[in-house]
């Protein structure tokens, strides 16, 4: 005999009642989400093609109109899917002396207000790198097109198509019953430096950041073809070195052999930075280096990651170093120094025989954890001062550091990051690649110094999508399953 009629009710609605709270997605409403997902892919697409049309480059200041409309438009799709919007005010940027133009406003949204769920704050940009077809364009680069499961032009990775696959992911959630409060920071000045994010975070860090429980990233791209989380990225301490000798150019015919020449100088210097296998040769750069584990030795052993694609993608005869786990970690984990160019120089064509007066080489280290860019900044400036002193040159030299970007690195095992390797477990049925950015993100590293919040890069771009150069494009495949990516991650958050 069973348990009395009124028991058996009572139990029924508790589970439904439990069942139908946002909080515990079941599978089947899980699948009914991709299912929403696929529903709309045609008109995902369209909306990325009404937002690449957009000439939002940042660096222009005859574009800023668009990259205001851009924000608009972004601004009038979150309240179209029941976000609420401030756009934050942040005052002037000076282009020369006495011209100035306002700076594009930052979107702070929320969707949802629930005390009793965790708020995940979401940063993205609506700005992109300038782009002509001149330049190498295969296709008008503010036209989408779709060619062999690709969807080319520019902002579709950087950052445009992940912000929309983030939104496209709460839109569809929400329908569903978002288990999460989803607020949004999405800035229109990234590409150039973010000027006045910073201080606007400081300035909201007890109102509008008050009650945010983790911070994500949407703007980085995979290690490979497989999903990869973002758990790190190197620092970067840029550095101008400036040799004079004479008051102006001189003719080397009148002049060459009888004066100490600063060009001679300067590559003498750069040639003291770096050995021909990449090993920085100043004293005590790498005294700060976290010593390589054997727990996170075993995390190279698994990526997905080809020293032959890289070679091939990249046109290099030789790779410094002959393993996969090798180059990962000189990309990763170690810091390096590259030389990026000489201001002052000769370098049109022809075949001008001149002395240059003055010359300043332009040359970073990328930094890793523990390193750091004062005490860089230190070593750097003395070893080179020695070096110059040695040469016994009666010419000028100055050492400046003019960026000092510091490093970042998360624990990959708290709550946020099993959650999205959770996600990435359920849509991709594959481990997540637990991956570092070579390059520098210091946004991640001050939303972390000022909030105090755990901090991830979780974004859906692929290795080849070429963000910064021509031909910029996301794959359909990563466009989609990345927004369902999105929209698992939300659902996990809370079980975490």
């Amino acid at each position: 005999m069973g348990p009395p009629f009124h028991i058996t009710m009572l139990f029924i609605l508790s589970l439904l009642s439990l069942l139908s709270d946002p909080v515990f997605l079941t599978p089947i409403q899980n699948d009914a989400v991709f299912h929403y997902i696929n529903d709309q892919q045609n008109e995902y697409i369209q909306r990325l093609k009404n937002w690449v049309a957009i000439e939002s480059d940042s660096s222009d200041p005859s574009k800023r109109d668009q990259v205001n409309q851009m924000m608009e438009i972004t601004k009038d799709y979150i309240l179209n899917i029941g976000g609420e919007v401030e756009m934050a005010k942040i005052g002037e940027q000076e282009y020369s002396p006495g011209v100035k133009l306002p700076l594009p406003p930052v979107i702070l949204a929320q969707i949802g207000n629930d005390k009793d769920k965790p708020t995940v704050c979401f940063y993205g940009h609506m700005d992109v790198q300038p782009a002509k077809k001149d330049d190498g364009w295969k296709t008008e680069p503010y036209t989408l097109q779709e060619t062999n499961g690709n969807l080319f032009g520019r902002g579709t990775s950087d950052d445009k198509g992940q912000v929309l696959a983030l939104l496209h992911a709460v839109e569809s959630v929400k329908k569903f019953g978002l288990p999460v409060n989803v607020k949004l920071v999405i800035e229109g000045m990234e590409e150039v430096g973010s000027q006045g994010l910073e201080k606007l975070v400081e300035d909201k860090k007890d109102t509008f950041f008050s009650d945010v429980d983790y911070i994500v990233v949407t703007d980085t791209p995979w290690l490979s073809t497989k999903p990869g989380i973002t758990y790190g990225a190197r620092g970067n301490c840029y550095f101008m070195l400036e040799v004079e000798g004479a008051k102006r150019d001189l003719h080397s015919g009148g002049f060459g052999g009888t004066v100490y020449e600063a060009m001679s100088d300067l590559i003498y210097l750069l040639g003291q930075l770096v050995d021909v296998k990449g090993k920085i040769l100043i004293p005590g750069v790498y005294d700060d280096v976290v010593p390589l584990t054997e727990q996170e030795k075993e995390l190279y052993k698994n990526l997905e990651f080809s020293l032959d694609d890289m070679q091939a993608d990249t046109g290099v005869k030789q790779l410094l170093h002959d393993t996969k786990a090798k180059i990962l970690m000189h990309r990763w984990r170690y810091p390096s120094l590259s030389i990026h160019g000489i201001e002052g120089a000769f370098s049109g064509s022809g075949t001008k025989t001149v002395i240059p007066a003055k010359v300043i080489a332009k040359f970073s280290i990328r930094q890793v954890p523990n390193m750091n860019p004062s005490l860089i900044e230190k070593q750097v400036t003395d070893y080179l001062e020695n070096k110059f002193s040695e040469r016994n040159s009666p010419n000028k030299m100055k050492v400046s550091m003019v960026i000092g970007a510091q490093p970042w690195i998360a624990d990959m095992n708290g709550p946020l990051y099993v959650a999205a390797r959770n996600a990435v477990t359920k849509v991709f049925n594959t481990d997540a690649d637990m991956i570092r950015a070579g390059g520098t993100i210091p946004i991640a590293k001050r939303f972390e110094e000022i909030l105090g919040k755990p901090v991830m890069l979780l974004g859906i771009g692929g290795s080849d999508d070429a963000p910064h150069g021509q031909n910029e494009k996301i794959s359909k495949y990563n466009y989609i399953e990345g927004t369902k990516l999105y929209a698992s991650f939300l659902q996990e958050i809370p079980l975490v």
